[in-house]
């Protein structure tokens, strides 16, 4: 069994480069398929929605990347006056922290008695030379990378494309496929299952995090940041990542301000306001939003997204907590899954794991 687990894993991420954009595929394919079939019902052809719904991709992807291009290669282009800038003004804040290591290494050498300052290391007559390599710069490297991302996305959306024109083949494929009657009611229910939770998720957060870019752009233009849409966009993408994204939009934030104002209490400022719309969006709102039923523990959330960006870099941590809904449903519906189940499902009183029951029952009647 533990062999099959690092053979999985050594699978993931050595062909990732093939899987990841199949992943992605199937996993846009079955988050667009209750508005297809919402669609299909009213006489639109699968083929002309898949092509709506690609052409919305494409042309989303397009206006993100327009609106971070500008700022980021900006930003890019001054990276040494900017690190400049930042250690002088957070110079302060580290001669304290030199100071502080300064007088534990006394202390230790105290309580050592004495013993590294009777030991000196003798003189050298020859000056030490510093040898710097000089590595390849932001731009070499964003065209060399630029093409294999490119082919990767162009295979997403074209393989998406095809599943989506295809209708419900994929079921029809796969009831033909299952030896019983049991397991066809199982397959069925499990496809509709992952796509009902899925396109909840994603529809409910896409317009929390639209709520929440909104919010840190207005707050920070209120502040006086500099480009406050591209923090915007930024709080808005980075929020599909648990934890680590409202970090680096804090972290983003109050670097930037270090360079944007005079002191470091107002760069503070502007992080603790992004930190502050952000805890609430994620302690409040998106607990009450996304509901119960798509509730997970918070741990194995955390751990998803450390093991995908790992595996897959930042892609890999935008899909760790899909990943997650998708296996919680097959743990929902394979009683040999169940103890998979009750690790992925988040803290609940005894009423609060009735309520689930009762809907995956009449979601079972509906089917």
């Amino acid at each position: 069994m533990t062999l099959a687990v690092l053979a999985l894993v050594a699978a993931v991420v050595l062909g990732r480069t093939f899987i990841m954009p199949v992943f992605l595929a199937f996993l846009l394919a079955l988050t667009f398929s209750p508005i297809r079939r919402f669609l299909q019902r009213r006489r639109v052809p699968p083929p002309v929605s898949a092509l709506l719904f690609v052409s919305a991709l494409a042309v989303g992807f397009s206006a993100l990347a327009l609106v971070l291009s500008g700022p980021i290669q900006q930003y890019v282009a001054d990276r040494e006056t900017i690190a400049a800038d930042v250690e002088r003004k957070l110079r302060g804040v580290s001669e304290v922290i030199q100071k502080v290591a300064e007088a534990s290494d006394e202390v230790q050498e105290v309580a050592e008695g004495g013993q590294s300052g009777a030991e000196t290391a003798a003189p050298s007559d020859e000056a030490p030379q510093e040898v710097v390599v000089q590595g390849p710069s932001v731009l070499s490297q964003t065209l060399t990378t630029a093409p294999s991302v490119m082919g990767q996305i162009i295979f997403t959306l074209v393989l998406f494309f095809f599943l989506t024109a295809s209708g419900d083949m994929f079921y029809e494929k796969l009831v033909q496929t299952a030896p019983t009657f049991k397991d066809k009611k199982r397959a069925i229910q499990i496809s509709y299952d992952i796509e009902r939770k899925l396109s909840r998720y994603f529809l409910t957060i896409t317009a929390i995090n639209a709520g929440l870019g909104v919010s840190v752009g207005l707050a920070l233009w209120g502040l006086g940041m500099p480009n406050p849409l591209l923090f915007g966009v930024l709080a808005f993408a980075l929020n599909y990542i648990p934890f680590l994204g409202a970090i680096a939009g804090v972290l983003l934030a109050f670097f930037i301000a270090v360079i944007s104002f005079d002191t470091v209490s107002s760069a503070l400022i502007v992080a603790g306001v992004y930190l502050g719309l952000t805890t609430i969006e994620g302690q409040f709102i998106t607990p009450y939003a996304v509901g119960r039923s798509l509730k997970l523990n918070p741990v194995l959330v955390f751990l998803a997204v450390a093991f995908w960006g790992w595996a897959w870099s930042v892609i890999g941590m935008f899909i760790a907590v899909p990943a997650l809904i998708v296996l919680r449903v097959f743990s929902d519906k394979i009683p040999a899954l169940k103890g998979v189940g009750i690790f992925l499902s988040g803290s609940e009183t005894a009423h609060e794991q009735r309520v689930p029951k009762e809907e995956r029952d009449a979601e079972q009647a509906e089917t």
